[in-house]
Formats: C-alpha cells, sequence, structure tokens
C-alpha cells in the first residue's frame, strides 16, 4: 500500500473541530477545546454541526458525515481533530467521498470509536491519521499532563520521526508478557472497534503489523471474547507483535458473585496472546487514560520486548 503523510502542523494553523460520533456531554467541552487549541497557538474552526444532539449522536449521520468532507475539502483547514468518541463513526464510512480525502490529505486526530474512520482512511486513501487524545477529554489548557501534550507536539508539528512513545512518561505500568523486538507498520486503536471493522471493507492488513490496541470499561470475559473474535477470523496469527495500552475499568467488578470462576485482565491477555509466539508488551502511555500517547497509524515502528518499549521510527508528517 502508498501511504500518504499528511502535512505538518504549524503554529498558527486553523485546525477544524468536529464530532464524527456522540456530543460531548456538557455543550461548554466545546468553547474549552476552542480555549486549549487557541492556547497552543492555533486557530480553530468549528465544524457547522459539531454543536447538534441527535439521541446519542453529535447530529445525524448524514451532519456528521458532512462536516467530515467540509473540513478535508476546506483548503484554509490544516488539520482535523475529534471532540470525542462514543458512538457513531461506524455509520458515517459508507457515506465519504474517500477520492476527496484522499486528494485532501490532513492531519486527523482522534480514538476510541474514531477507530473506524482511522481504519477507513487507509484502507480506501492511504492516509497515515493519528490514534490521539480528543478534546472533550484528553487536550484541556488545565489538566493536560505535559507527557500527552509534549507527545501530540512531538509527533504532529516535527518532520521527524517521534521515537519512543512512552519518553517523559513516569508511571509504572509497562509489562512485559513476551520478549523479543521486531519492526513493522504499526496498525490498530479500539479493541472493540477492531471487532466491529473485520468482515467489511475497511479493515487492514495486519499481516506483519504491530498491532496496537485499549479499551475501556470491559470486563476480562469480554476481552477474551474480542481477541477470541480476532483469533478466529486469523487476524492474530499475522501479527509481528501486540502493545497493548492501558485498559481503564476493565477489571472484574469487586461486587461480582464469588460463586462465579473469575480471570484477571492480565490472565486474559497472556492466554489469548503468548501462544502467538510474539513479542508482547503491555500497559504502554495509551488509551483512556490521562497519559495518552499519539500514535502514527501505519508508519513503520519497533516493538522493544526487551526493555517494554515502542518506537515510531519513521515520520508520520511532512
Amino acid at each position: 500500500m502508498k501511504l500518504t503523510k499528511p502535512r505538518r502542523l504549524n503554529p498558527g494553523d486553523t485546525v477544524g473541530l468536529l464530532a464524527p460520533a456522540s456530543a460531548p456531554p456538557d455543550p461548554k467541552a466545546i468553547d474549552h477545546s476552542v480555549a486549549t487549541l487557541e492556547a497552543l497557538g492555533f486557530k480553530v474552526r468549528l465544524a457547522r454541526n459539531v454543536r447538534r444532539r441527535f439521541g446519542f449522536l453529535a447530529g445525524s449521520d448524514q451532519d456528521r458525515a458532512s462536516d467530515l468532507m467540509q473540513m478535508f475539502q476546506d483548503d484554509s483547514v490544516q488539520g482535523i481533530l475529534c471532540v470525542r468518541g462514543g458512538y457513531g463513526s461506524g455509520r458515517l464510512l459508507g457515506m465519504l467521498d474517500y477520492g476527496a480525502i484522499a486528494a485532501n490529505p490532513k492531519v486527523f486526530v482522534g480514538y476510541s470509536d474514531v477507530t473506524s474512520l482511522h481504519c477507513a482512511f487507509l484502507v480506501k486513501c492511504g492516509l497515515v491519521t493519528f490514534h490521539g487524545p480528543m478534546l472533550n477529554s484528553d487536550l484541556n489548557k488545565e489538566t493536560t499532563p505535559d507527557f500527552t501534550l509534549q507527545s501530540f507536539l512531538r509527533t504532529l508539528l516535527r518532520p521527524f520521526p517521534p521515537g519512543n512513545i512512552a519518553e517523559g512518561y513516569s508511571g509504572k505500568t509497562v509489562r512485559v508478557y513476551r520478549k523479543g523486538q521486531v519492526s513493522g507498520p504499526l496498525l490498530g486503536g479500539n479493541l472493540t472497534m477492531l471487532g466491529t471493522m473485520v468482515g467489511t471493507p475497511y479493515l487492514p492488513n495486519f499481516k506483519g503489523a504491530i498491532l496496537f490496541f485499549e479499551d475501556l470499561d470491559e470486563v476480562p470475559y469480554r476481552f477474551d471474547r474480542m481477541l477470541t473474535h480476532l483469533l478466529n477470523a486469523g487476524i492474530l496469527s499475522q501479527v509481528a507483535g501486540v502493545a497493548v495500552g492501558i485498559n481503564r475499568n476493565c477489571e472484574e467488578p469487586k461486587n461480582r458473585s464469588r460463586r462465579e470462576y473469575r480471570q484477571t485482565l492480565e490472565e486474559v491477555l497472556k492466554e489469548r496472546l503468548l501462544p502467538l509466539g510474539v513479542p508482547v508488551v503491555a500497559g504502554l502511555p495509551f488509551g483512556h487514560v490521562a497519559h495518552n500517547a499519539t500514535l502514527p497509524i501505519c508508519v513503520k515502528a519497533t516493538l522493544d520486548g526487551e526493555n517494554g518499549n515502542l518506537v515510531i521510527n519513521e515520520t508520520a508528517v511532512v
């Protein structure tokens, strides 16, 4: 696949703000997002329907698809950031003009439910996009950890390989489940959303890739179900390595009946992933957590199962 890398962001650039899935629970989050981006030196362009609500969605499918296409086709907008995930990005995949998106490559950032758009843009356009912080929960000028901010700026504003994603991370979460060192394109996102891509024309080719994934509020048996689905679909047997993020609120509830046998998430991950015979590193700083590194999708990376690192070896912007 021929990749297209977007132009890097520069201070003073105009960044488009849209909601391709759910709306922020607090409408004031839009204003906070604008203030955050302006404090970083960017101008902000709000999508026409970014403040709309339609049930659990941020406006109708047509509204959200229209916003996305307008942002890509607006020459005065240099990058696009998602307000939040939630649910609904997958409803847009059949409504987008991928030819127009490919002709107007731009930085596009989001995670969680936005994983479906990352997959589609890669498969249909060859566009490098970014699994990174969103404005509703991650990029807040008062509370964003410097680690998250520096990873975001280093990856999107500099035409150099971003390097070790854990640079500056002081947490003690990283665990090596299987040693070894491998390199390959970095592919993945939210585990739930990756499973929904199976059987669609939007699933990337994982052969020789480093799979990365994370999730939120899923108990261990559901991880087992999702990973088993990827095993049965032949996806996991293709990967060269697995990088697991920080899965917040993903342990069994303490008040669950003791009569029912329970496994920890770590036990499930080891049982499903270690038989693959590839390096596996868990607890890396990305996911639905404050320390959320920006990961460029499909550029070359190295998973270091000796030292517990994930290193981006290739520049993601031009």
